[in-house]
């Protein structure tokens, strides 16, 4: 009974180690050097895409905000925007492995939400894992699990990071 535990444990260990080892496996990587010019998101495909000079450098497949169906509308709805936004800023110091900032509500997000009366809410993020998760890889990707943001792995969100300046256009369609 002893060997059998032992070899089921084995199996188990290596059956997770393998596991761990294709979650956190990020493809071909980003050419080095590679700087974007322009980030386009398609939602609908799960699909981050970063461009230079009209070309594709990579493509990312991507977590959204939990309620993904539609434009973000008010604060709290867990909607990942659409629209026409740029990266605000580079945050080091996330709370998520590194995090670009969306420069969501625009001056249109802010009326639209105002006319309703809610708040259009804030702090759009391009993020890694929630920091100490990173091991889950692209794990993360079996569902969408932001409040709003845009996630991806950590080993991408290092290449997005790297490639990307501030001011940087992001287009996110539905």
């Amino acid at each position: 009974m002893r060997r059998y535990l032992i070899g089921i444990t084995a199996v188990c260990a290596v059956a997770l180690r393998g596991l761990l080892v294709w979650a956190n496996w990020s493809g071909e990587p980003l050419a080095a050097g590679a700087i974007a010019d322009r980030i386009v998101v398609w939602k609908s495909k799960r699909l981050l895409e970063l461009y230079a000079h009209g070309k594709v450098l990579k493509r990312y497949t991507v977590s959204l905000g939990s309620n993904p169906v539609g434009p973000k509308m008010r604060e709290g709805d867990k909607r990942t925007p659409e629209g026409l936004y740029a990266v605000e800023s580079h945050n080091p110091q996330s709370s998520f492995h590194r995090a670009l900032k969306v420069s969501y509500p625009a001056a249109a997000d802010r009326f639209a939400a105002a006319q309703r009366g809610v708040s259009p809410g804030g702090d759009i993020m391009i993020h890694g894992m929630r920091n100490g998760l990173g091991l889950i890889g692209r794990l993360h990707r079996r569902l969408d699990w932001t409040a709003g943001c845009i996630a991806v792995t950590n080993l991408e969100i290092e290449e997005i990071y790297r490639a990307t300046a501030d001011g940087t256009p992001i287009e996110i369609h539905p």
